[in-house]
Order: C-alpha cells, then sequence, then structure tokens
C-alpha cells in the first residue's frame, strides 16, 4: 500500500488496515485456506499462485452510498453486499473465487463501523474460502470498491457469448424481491412490515451462486448475472450472440413475499426490470438440461433464444407486453 504524507483519520490507516483486515486474512492464510497466497496484505502488491493450467479470472465493482445501498444499511450487510456482487460476476463466468482486494473511502474512521463491516465481509468471504490478500483506504464520502479474483481450467470460462436459437433460457432463484424492498423503503408501494424485512433482506444480503455458476461449466452456452434488471441483462446475452430472446412473464419465479406485496398477478415489473437479483440468467442446448439437477438451488425455464435480435416479453396467449422500463443503468440514454 503506498505511504500518506499525513495520516488521514484518527485511526491511522495503517493501524486501521492492521486492525480490522490484515490480522484476520493472516489468520485465514496461517490456518492454510488459501496455501496459493504467496504474499497478501503487507506488500505493495499481492502475489498470488494460479493453478497449474488455470485461466485468471477477474471482477470489479464499486457500491456508492444511496446509489447501491441505502444509507441506513447496517455496515455488517454493506461489508457482504460488497463482496457478494463480486462473486456474482465470478459465478457467471463459471469460476472458482480463490481472492479479494478491497478499497474503503471512508467520512471517518469509525471503528464500531468498521468491525461490523469487516465481520459483513470476512464472513462471506470465509464460507467461499476467499482470501482478502490486499486493497487501499482513503477519506471522502463512502464507497467500496472490491475485487474479486479466480480461476478456471483453461477454456471452460462461461461467457455472455454463445447462444444460439432453439437454447432454452433459465434463471435461478427467484427475482423482484430486492427490487420491491426498495419500492417499499422509498414509500412508492405499501408492503407489510414483516414482508418488508424479508424483501430486504434479498437486498442487503444477496447470495452469489457459486456452485451453480461451476456445475454450469460444460452445460450452459451462454451465461450472465441479473444485477441490472433480468430484460437488460437477457438483451446482453442477445447482444453477445447476435440472437433473440423471448421471455414469459408467467414464467417468471416470483417469491411468496414477492407475491405478497404485489399488485396482483401480472405484477411482473419488479422481475422483469428491477434489478439487483444476483442470480444467474443463462442459455442451455435442448438435450443437457438433466445436468441442471446438480445446481444445488432452483432453477426455472423462463424462455427461448431464437433467430433476430433484441428482447420481446410475450404472455401465454402470444399477446406481448412492454414494461415500463427494461432495467438500472447509470447514465441513461447511454449505450449499455
Amino acid at each position: 500500500m503506498p505511504s500518506r504524507p499525513a495520516i488521514l483519520m484518527s485511526l491511522g490507516e495503517f493501524e486501521l488496515i492492521e486492525r480490522f483486515f490484515a490480522r484476520a486474512g493472516e489468520r485465514a492464510r496461517v490456518a492454510g485456506r488459501r496455501a496459493d497466497v504467496v504474499a497478501g496484505i503487507g506488500d505493495d502488491a499481492a502475489v498470488l499462485r494460479v493453478p497449474e493450467g488455470a485461466e485468471l479470472v477477474a471482477a470489479t465493482d464499486t457500491l456508492i452510498a444511496g446509489v447501491h445501498f441505502p444509507v441506513d444499511t447496517a455496515p455488517d450487510a454493506i461489508g457482504h453486499k460488497a463482496l457478494a456482487v463480486n462473486l456474482s460476476d465470478l459465478a457467471a463466468m463459471g469460476a472458482e473465487p480463490a481472492w479479494a482486494m478491497l478499497a474503503l473511502t471512508l467520512p471517518e474512521a469509525d471503528e464500531a463501523w468498521l468491525g461490523e463491516f469487516a465481520r459483513g465481509f470476512l464472513a462471506l468471504a470465509g464460507r467461499h474460502r476467499v482470501a482478502l490478500v490486499g486493497g487501499d483506504t482513503t477519506r471522502g464520502p463512502l464507497s467500496i470498491t472490491v475485487q474479486a479474483l479466480g480461476w478456471v481450467p483453461r477454456g471452460s470460462a462461461l461467457r455472455r457469448a454463445g447462444a444460439h436459437p432453439g437454447d432454452h433460457l433459465y434463471v435461478t432463484g427467484t427475482l423482484g424481491d430486492a427490487a420491491l424492498a426498495l419500492e417499499g423503503l422509498r414509500g412508492t408501494r405499501r408492503v407489510p412490515r414483516a414482508v418488508l424485512a424479508a424483501l430486504r433482506r434479498r437486498l442487503d444480503r444477496p447470495e452469489p451462486r457459486i456452485g451453480a455458476g461451476l456445475a454450469l461449466r460444460g452445460v450452459a452456452s451462454a451465461a450472465i448475472d441479473v444485477s441490472d434488471g433480468l430484460l437488460a441483462d437477457a438483451g446482453h446475452l442477445a447482444r453477445a450472440g447476435g440472437v433473440g430472446i423471448t421471455v414469459w412473464p408467467q414464467a417468471l419465479p416470483r417469491s411468496a413475499d414477492y407475491r405478497t406485496a404485489s399488485n396482483g398477478e401480472e405484477d411482473w415489473e419488479a422481475a422483469l426490470s428491477g434489478g439487483d437479483d444476483y442470480e444467474l440468467c443463462f442459455s442451455v442446448p435442448p438435450g443437457r438440461e438433466e445436468a441442471l439437477r446438480a445446481l444445488g438451488c432452483p432453477v426455472t425455464r423462463i424462455g427461448v433464444v431464437e433467430a433476430g435480435s433484441g428482447v420481446r416479453c410475450l404472455r401465454r396467449d402470444g399477446s406481448p407486453l412492454h414494461p415500463a422500463q427494461v432495467g438500472y443503468t447509470h447514465f441513461p440514454g447511454a449505450q449499455t
């Protein structure tokens, strides 16, 4: 980590790193959980040993207070989510997670906040055998950037490109809970308190589908994680593969809490366009569906890949559905 001309915070940058992250990372390394960390926190850069015959997979995401999480979000939930969204990207590539780097921008060195944040981050890291191997801290408005790194056997990474006409479109888990939580918190939708609490757990603590991503290697023809909304992310698969995709709204998997909070059976908007689901959306050629039993999580067929371009929604009676929005974008009007 680079030196600073002066201590940035009352706690001190290097004391902060040592107290909340380095000791925990060192304990994990000494415990033998990641023997492939040659040098981690404490040097200018990490030295990592990639398995022979493997390719490195890297993902980076930044979370900003008030944009990616409500400002009142519990710090341990922020720590969890900051890592989870990156692990979700690795899952979508079929990668085995291994290491992470963390860059924290903090308004002040609040020791209680940092302790809880580190607890949430490191708990998820421990569950997936991810070693924290470096990063940076600085002073400013709260934001968190994480880089997660993993590996795949050479030539086996899942990609957005690869879907072909005739492939079936699937999604893991359920969709729309996080979007409904935001609507409830903002007061744009009336949601019973107990239901809102359950929906918010999906918003604050997404679970990356690592096992499913690993099981999809050699099975899925294309894959992506659903972060900006199903239609937006399915659109990425369509563009990358040069194909069209039809989604069946009535087939979308929705939780019991979603149905309680919805405005009727045909309230599909949050599931189609809401985002923050961190489920996997993927295409599978006919004849490979039996392999989906190994994913270890619920899987639902929600559409089909066709010749053409773009994404369309069709009801069971064949009539088109035109959602009010496709998904989230930080820069409306920009090409994504």
